[in-house]
């Protein structure tokens, strides 16, 4: 039991590290810049729609990974962390160390994706 205990917590401040990055990551990307502003010829305005269009994908990616953390982090103050949410079945530990906000069990994700 304390075992469990001593990993849950773990995970937890693992969560909570990988959600003050990506908070971080999402700030500086909001107050970036992707064009000066100044006259553009075709190609630099091309490039400069290119470059905006990058960024607001990096900003979707990281509000959903952040979504994913929080919803990981809410599921570990219901006690309900680890458990797949469409079976109910456990999910792996492998799956958890290396997909700590996984949600559901592989056999889950993979019906999910097709």
């Amino acid at each position: 039991m304390k075992e469990r205990v001593a990993a849950l917590q773990k995970i937890k401040k693992k969560l909570l590290e990988r959600r003050e990055e990506m908070t971080q990551d999402l700030d500086e990307l909001t107050h970036q810049e992707v064009s000066d502003g100044q006259v553009q010829d075709s190609g630099d305005e091309a490039l400069s729609l290119t470059l905006e269009n990058v960024k607001t994908s990096l900003e979707k990616t990281d509000i959903d990974e952040l979504k994913l953390i929080d919803d990981a982090l809410h599921r570990l103050d219901k006690s309900e962390y680890g458990v797949c949410v469409d079976c109910g079945e456990p999910i792996s530990s492998k799956r958890l160390e290396t997909f700590p906000y996984a949600a559901r069990c592989i056999v889950c994700q993979e019906a999910a994706e097709g």
